[in-house]
């Protein structure tokens, strides 16, 4: 089972929207931006409102955590993938070379509440610009090294870097009973 359906149900087609949502925002949409931005949105969505966006897990890969369902979808649209909306991505994406994303449709607004575009606009502020070596470096957070590589990263280690860890812990064994 993997590690963050405990409290969160993972939604592929909100992942295809946030995937539209950056790639239409951020100058270089490749995989690697894209999956640290999605990153860095999420650990504020949960910060501030105690879920994810979409409910993506996390795998500590080598330059910083991948959300895997997000991976595998724009993996899948590349040609060397699955995933369960491929079609659907293939029609709102292309990936061009092995790595950029350019957008074929506008994003469904309709997908997202006010705290999703909220935490969304955040990280594209504070990482957006960012190169590749310093989003990487921002990504190598302690819940990346407290997790082997390709592992898929526990939700409650990501939680435990967050200032209000304790008070989400507790939101989230409540949500569980």
């Amino acid at each position: 089972m993997a590690v963050n359906r405990r409290y969160f149900k993972y939604d592929p087609e909100k992942a295809l929207q946030v995937i539209l949502w950056i790639a239409s925002r951020v100058r270089s949409a490749n995989f690697h931006r894209i999956s640290k931005i999605a990153y860095f949105a999420d650990r504020k969505h949960l910060q501030e409102y105690g879920r994810q966006i979409c409910g993506d897990n996390y795998v500590a890969m080598r330059h910083g955590p991948v959300p895997s369902g997000i991976y595998d979808m724009m993996k899948a649209v590349r040609g060397d993938g699955h995933s369960p909306l491929v079609d659907k991505a293939k029609e709102a994406f292309d990936v061009v070379g092995k790595y950029t994303v350019v957008p074929k449709r506008e994003v469904d607004p309709d997908f997202f509440s006010e705290s999703d575009i909220e935490c969304l606009e955040w990280a594209m502020k504070m990482y957006g610009r960012k190169s590749f070596d310093e989003l990487t470096k921002a990504s190598h957070d302690a819940a990346w090294k407290n997790t082997d590589e390709n592992d898929l990263m526990d939700l409650t280690t990501i939680i435990k870097t967050l200032p209000n860890a304790k008070e989400l812990l507790e939101h989230l064994e409540g949500i569980e009973r």
